[in-house]
């Protein structure tokens, strides 16, 4: 893959992170102060969390010489968590850590195979207002377009599978 393929796969997964904020803001408004994710908020910022190479790939170019030396954060926690919560790398956050705290919903096959939608929503926010299965499709994030744009820019980036890569893997 030659270096103007790689800049314009980076510039492409800076757009769709931006779009992913725009959309994720617009998400959060429609839910006030219900919402809870902050500033020190990271009970979802754990040590599983993978994301798929092209992500790992702009965390590396950015942060390359402070990986090589920074220590992770103590296992348990995501290992980009300062000692305060906060993430380390924030502008370059993947895809999955733009959307914490949004309540959720995603198509799902149950056990008859017959597709059910499905939503879950972190249990820190407040429980006033209507209940996660009342919320209009809108105001939740929709689990899955988002993905498959990743899957074709990783498969571009030259990814023959969909291979991912844990956060705490990009230290050293």
């Amino acid at each position: 893959m030659s270096r103007s393929d790689s800049d314009r796969i980076r510039t492409e997964l800076e757009q769709l992170h931006r779009d992913v904020d725009r959309e994720a803001v617009t998400v959060a408004a429609a839910h006030g102060t219900r919402l809870q994710c902050r500033l020190g908020c990271s009970s979802c910022c754990v040590d599983q969390i993978t994301v798929f190479e092209v992500e790992a790939q702009r965390i590396l170019d950015a942060h390359s010489e402070w990986l090589a030396d920074a220590e992770p954060h103590p296992p348990g926690a995501c290992a980009f968590l300062d000692d305060q919560g906060a993430c380390r790398i924030y502008d370059e956050r993947p895809y999955v850590c733009r959307t914490q705290g949004l309540p959720l919903r995603w198509i799902d096959e149950d056990e008859t195979g017959a597709f059910v939608e499905r939503r879950d929503i972190c249990p820190l926010n407040d429980e006033s207002g209507p209940p996660i299965e009342e919320l209009h499709a809108e105001a939740c994030w929709t689990i899955g377009p988002v993905e498959s744009q990743l899957a074709t820019l990783q498969a571009r980036l030259g990814g023959r599978d969909l291979r991912r890569i844990a956060l705490r893997d990009l230290f050293g």
